[in-house]
């Protein structure tokens, strides 16, 4: 854990019970701000945003970052560290620009068959496959 004092203040217990809510969703920071607006929580935009980077120091909560034009997304993963997190992949739409969470055993599948036959081990926190969604076939 981060050496940084964590203290437990009622935006955080509010951030991170709104995480709770909706286990294996990715929320982005913007979704988090709708969210605090809709329900008139009193949370400025900075406050979100370190509270998230927080919440992620102390493996609560995943980052992902797919790329520098995509808004990072968070996933709560709960108590453990981000080896404990269920591993997600990602699709996006290079048209449109729309992000895919891929939970598929037929990943896990492939990344044995490239560790056990290429000697390559994906990172699955970094890892985006690029194409086109339904929409913009």
């Amino acid at each position: 854990m981060n050496s940084r004092s964590k203290y437990k203040t009622k935006q955080r217990e509010i951030l991170l019970s709104y995480f709770q809510s909706v286990p294996g969703v990715h929320i982005t920071a913007s979704d988090v701000c709708d969210y605090c607006k809709k329900h008139e929580v009193p949370i400025g935009q900075s406050t979100i945003y370190r509270q998230l980077e927080s919440l992620v120091d102390e493996g609560l909560i995943t980052k992902y970052t797919i790329d520098k034009n995509s808004p990072a997304c968070f996933e709560y993963t709960g108590a453990g560290s981000r080896e404990n997190a269920d591993i997600c992949h990602h699709c996006k739409c290079e048209k449109c620009g729309k992000l895919i969470h891929l939970h598929c055993d037929e990943i896990e599948e492939l990344q044995t068959h490239l560790l056990a036959e290429h000697h390559f081990k994906l990172n699955p926190m970094r890892t985006v496959f690029y194409g086109l969604c339904d929409q913009c076939i």
